[in-house]
């Protein structure tokens, strides 16, 4: 029907419309990269773990996850983290105590990781070295499921169906029972690991507190159910239903799994892959924030295959990202791997990937935990805005 000269919108494309701005990118497409998407993987593998083929045709499948999603997600980080550093760290526009972060996390914790690492070395302890290990195992899985809790939140304020500061609080508790559960469990299961050509010594943990940490990440499990069906029924049988399924699938699939050969090498790809939808997201709001975005690149071979300056600049983060990506995880423990002279019978023949490695996944950690807190003013302006 027309109206003035105007096509008057239907009722099905305005609800299609707020149902998609209500996402990250659409519905189908946040369900299936923020966690369910795994779910199906998980299931299919479950089903062929039989076959002969299946583990090695798996890790073929995760090394060139590896190169696409793993390695370019630590980078991406690093590329928002420190754009206009300078400005975030030290200028007025940031309130006081977020600047402190970014100078404890950009500047103080990289120097302290690498100081560290050149004690263990002069000194000649690959133990100290070893140590540095179980820091890294911990504060990874740590990190998985704060960002299993973090998808939560971000689908909830998205379909604007919030939680409550209490309900909060359940939520995040049962996510550190979680981990807490399964690092004591990895702990028990395996004595002693080889990571990098490194040794390293898990705890050695009784039965019973064991025993103990699954009780109550069983009990924190069961009052998360209460307090989701409770939301379930106050929201009128409406849950951000993406970010549900991407919390119970980092706590409970991805940490237990990791256990399992067959699945730990893609579990990494999982979780990258949660976290670049994330990034993507925000990026191309950064983008299409910029005055000139609309407007074609300024080089004329360059606008023939990109048609706005937004989608110029977005690829070349995408490729910055993969470039980094690789520069910090191959190449670089690579060539000084080939190049510097070291004790390779102390410290193994992969001790600068191990370095590598360790520094960007404990630093991607801290790097994290400033760019997305709620009272960063970008979150909000860019992850939570409409390109």
């Amino acid at each position: 029907m027309l109206d003035g000269g105007l096509e008057r919108p239907s009722l099905g494309r305005v609800t299609e419309t707020a149902e998609r701005e209500a996402c990250l990118f659409h519905p189908v497409v946040d369900f299936l990269c923020l966690g369910g998407g795994s779910l199906v993987v998980i299931m299919a593998l479950a089903l062929l773990s039989g076959s002969a083929v299946t583990l090695p045709a798996v890790a073929a499948a995760s090394l060139v996850l590896m190169y696409v999603l793993n390695l370019p997600h630590f980078a991406f980080s690093y590329q928002i983290f420190y754009r206009n550093f300078t400005a975030k760290a030290f200028g007025r526009d940031y309130p006081p105590m977020l600047r402190h972060r970014y100078i404890l996390s950009g500047i103080v914790v990289p120097l302290v990781i690498v100081a560290y690492f050149v004690v263990a070395y002069v000194m000649g302890d690959a133990q100290l070295l070893g140590f540095f290990a179980n820091a890294t195992l911990f504060l990874v899985g740590w990190h998985y499921v704060k960002q299993g809790y973090g998808m939560l939140i971000v689908d909830a304020v998205l379909r604007k169906r919030f939680f409550a500061p209490g309900e909060k609080k359940v939520l995040l508790t049962n996510a550190y029972a979680c981990w807490g559960f399964y690092w004591l469990l990895a702990n028990w299961w395996v004595a002693e690991r080889d990571f990098w050509g490194l040794k390293y010594a898990m705890l050695s943990v009784p039965l019973p507190v064991l025993y103990a940490a699954g009780g109550v990440a069983a009990l924190t499990s069961g009052w998360t159910i209460f307090v989701l069906a409770g939301k379930w029924r106050a929201e009128g049988r409406r849950l951000p239903l993406a970010g549900v399924f991407a919390y119970g699938t980092t706590l409970y699939a991805w940490l237990f799994l990791r256990l399992d050969p067959l699945f730990i090498l893609l579990i990494p790809a999982f979780h990258s892959l949660q976290y670049i939808t994330v990034v993507w997201r925000y990026q191309l709001n950064v983008e299409h924030g910029r005055p000139d975005a609309s407007m074609p690149p300024r080089l004329g071979i360059i606008a023939r295959y990109f048609p706005t300056a937004a989608h110029y600049r977005f690829t070349g983060f995408l490729v910055t990202g993969l470039l980094l990506g690789y520069a910090g995880f191959i190449a670089a423990p690579s060539l000084l791997g080939e190049f510097v002279a070291y004790d390779r019978i102390t410290f193994g023949g992969g001790m600068f990937a191990f370095m590598f490695y360790s520094f960007i996944n404990v630093h991607h950690y801290f790097l994290d935990n400033v760019m997305w807190r709620r009272e960063n003013p970008d979150t909000g302006k860019y992850l939570f805005a409409h390109g």
